[in-house]
């Protein structure tokens, strides 16, 4: 059985993965491993060591901590969220479409349009 903290990981990856537009080839070659290990990885099916971790974190070039950004807010969102919205958010090819010219804004406006985010989003 998949542990969530592995799942949200694997998320994480494939997340940072695709917003810096790696394939699964180029991070496994990155990081010394086969591709299948990475797929693996982004489904949550294994689990990532802490140095491999480490490895993949160098390789996208981000701090190891972004893996597990967000994690208590991802647990609270799956128990409330209805089970077919679950594992589809990131799959959803308009959300990753919003998601990749989000990160293409500058982080002191990103941070102003996530606050207005937020903002509706309670509103509503």
């Amino acid at each position: 059985m998949k542990h969530p903290v592995d799942v949200h990981v694997g998320k994480r990856i494939r997340h940072r993965r695709w917003m810096t537009g790696v394939t699964q080839q180029q991070l496994a070659d990155r990081v010394g491993i086969k591709f299948q290990q990475i797929q693996k990885y982004e489904t949550g099916m294994n689990r990532v060591s802490a140095s491999r971790l480490w490895d993949i974190a160098h390789a996208l070039t981000v701090p190891v901590t972004f893996f597990f950004e967000g994690i208590d807010e991802a647990e609270r969102s799956a128990e409330m969220a209805p089970p077919a919205q679950q594992n589809d958010m990131l799959s959803d090819r308009e959300a990753q479409e919003l998601l990749r010219s989000y990160y293409a804004i500058p982080e002191q406006q990103r941070r102003r349009l996530f606050d207005l985010a937020r903002s509706l989003s309670d509103a509503a």
